[in-house]
């Protein structure tokens, strides 16, 4: 079993490192590269027939398509990446862009509010799972929610509505409150595991 000791300071040798980009292989370049666009407010930094790179934010690129000439289909079983994940500044901004993306027929797969983060599951069109989330507690204090007993019975923690958690946001429900899995636990519930692995 792995431990769960966090490695101290000077432990583990090596410089700081902060995640790049990602890659992810397609068939159908324009149909992912057009998804992506509009979930992660990107924009194209370069494109030929075979890549396109796009970013979101200062870096160059932080994510990469690759066309292949005779993909195999992804199944949700496929060994290999479970999902990317980008967090939103506020419980705001990612329920607006929930909102938005929904008016363009773009629903989350699963809503999860697992503790730590706030969180919408999707699938692109090739079904490689993106979430996006917010944090919902500052870095230390998710890492201790982490080892905790709440947390430690129920990793994944309980499904939410997204709808019903933007009407009580703009109703003036603090967002606090709206960031608990004990308001999650108010909404009918889904089967978390279930739609995770699907």
């Amino acid at each position: 079993m792995a431990s769960t000791e966090p490695l101290r300071a000077g432990a583990a040798p090596g410089a700081q490192k902060k995640l790049a980009h990602i890659v992810l292989q397609t068939g159908q370049l324009a149909v992912l590269r057009d998804w992506y666009l509009k979930v992660l407010d990107a924009h194209v930094v370069f494109e030929n027939d075979m890549l396109s790179f796009m970013t979101f934010d200062e870096e160059h690129h932080r994510l990469g398509l690759v066309q292949l000439p005779q993909p195999a289909p992804r199944t949700s079983m496929t060994v290999g990446l479970a999902h990317s994940a980008y967090t939103f500044g506020s419980l705001e901004s990612l329920l607006e862009k929930y909102a938005a993306l929904k008016k363009v027929g773009i629903r989350p797969h699963a809503p999860v509010q697992h503790g730590p983060t706030t969180s919408l599951y999707y699938r692109d069109p090739d079904g490689n799972m993106v979430e996006l989330q917010i944090d919902n507690m500052a870095p230390d204090e998710a890492t201790q929610y982490l080892r905790g007993e709440e947390y430690s019975s129920d990793p994944l923690g309980p499904s939410f509505d997204p709808d019903t958690m933007l009407a009580a946001l703009r109703a003036g429900t603090p967002e606090s409150e709206l960031t608990t899995r004990s308001w999650a636990m108010t909404c009918p519930q889904l089967n978390v595991t279930e739609l995770l692995l699907t």
